[in-house]
């Protein structure tokens, strides 16, 4: 198999110099210098996308007279202003950088699998698709109520089961995973947090989050005794790899949810891409400033999937190719033998 790597986005965080000052450190602005507006599409501002996003817009963002740029190593090319916007989720990322809505955005590995192939959730193949990196593993939660006595995933059928928001990357994993069990459900579409209330009304049986572990909704249900997660395993994980390129066979760690044991599921990958029509100079410049010794400590002390970016693992088995911008960062970065 060959293995490359909105509706009502609303603008977030870091959208303006100004808005920037307290996080990069600048002093004095250079008013004319010329400023470059560059999106990161996100997703809800609950879930794990959307910090990661913001984290990453404030390494790449060089305004002019950042000190910060100056003091201690590269940031994104001079007068880049980088904003994290909240979206619907993978799904409509990826539609939004392939028809130039937004310039670059964060998206499961899966999806961007099926959207250059033009297969799944993807009508024809998204041509423009391009990959910075590969940032973070996300792991399929997939939570049922413990009221509910559901003890493996063919006890699905027929309940009432929330695939994830509309155009959200869990929406696409989560039709996959329950058509390779073969399993018919209720399906509805809520997004996290409604999906957890009505959860806890008794109004919903189970529902998927993809997402790296632990995640914070996820274990308050879990550590109240309202919730548990199911496994993903046997026979119906196997015809799931088999089918779905960009998923990857996992586990969630004993004691990463209360007393949960090992609980074996599958992951995807969180992509950062881009459009192709983004110039080199740009891309290679933003894949320099997120992989700067400076940009590490700043992600180390981000949110636990921010501090899971490497270097060592940024361009391998990718659903869509490389930006070039990023393809040459790569190259003189192997050139230097620097891991």
């Amino acid at each position: 198999m060959r293995r490359f790597t909105v509706s009502g986005a609303c603008g977030v965080a870091i959208a303006a110099a100004i808005a920037l000052a307290g996080f990069l450190g600048f002093g004095t602005v250079n008013s004319y210098a010329q400023r470059i507006s560059f999106s990161i599409a996100t997703g809800p501002s609950s879930g794990t996308y959307f910090p990661v996003g913001e984290t990453i817009a404030g390494l790449i963002s060089h305004p002019p007279g950042a000190e910060r740029c100056l003091r201690t190593g590269p940031c994104g090319p001079e007068g880049l202003i980088a904003s994290a916007q909240t979206s619907a989720g993978a799904y409509a990322n990826v539609l939004a950088v392939e028809s130039g809505r937004a310039n670059s955005a964060l998206a499961q590995s899966d999806v961007v699998a099926q959207a250059v192939a033009g297969k799944g959730a993807f009508k024809k193949p998204q041509t423009h698709i391009r990959v910075i990196a590969s940032l973070f593993p996300e792991e399929i939660h997939l939570i049922v109520s413990t009221r509910a006595k559901i003890a493996n995933i063919s006890k699905l059928r027929g309940k009432r089961v929330s695939l994830g928001a509309v155009n959200s990357g869990t929406a696409v994993t989560a039709r996959a995973v329950l058509a390779a069990y073969r399993v018919r459900a209720k399906t509805s579409n809520e997004p996290p947090d409604l999906a957890v209330r009505k959860l806890l009304a008794g109004k919903l049986d189970a529902f998927f989050f993809v997402g790296g572990a632990p995640v914070p909704l996820v274990d308050g249900l879990v550590k109240s005794g309202q919730a548990t997660l199911l496994a993903i395993e046997g026979p119906g994980r196997d015809r799931l790899l088999a089918r779905t390129q960009g998923l990857s066979k996992d586990t969630i760690s004993s004691g990463t949810y209360g007393r949960l044991p090992v609980i074996p599921t599958v992951s995807v990958r969180a992509l950062w891409i881009v459009s192709d029509r983004e110039p080199d100079a740009t891309v290679f410049g933003i894949t320099r400033a997120l992989f700067s010794p400076a940009s590490r400590k700043l992600l180390i002390q981000g949110s636990p999937s921010a501090r899971a970016v490497s270097l060592a693992r940024a361009a391998r088995d990718l659903p869509a190719p490389l930006h070039q911008g990023a393809a040459r960062f790569y190259r003189e970065v192997s050139r230097q033998g620097t891991p």
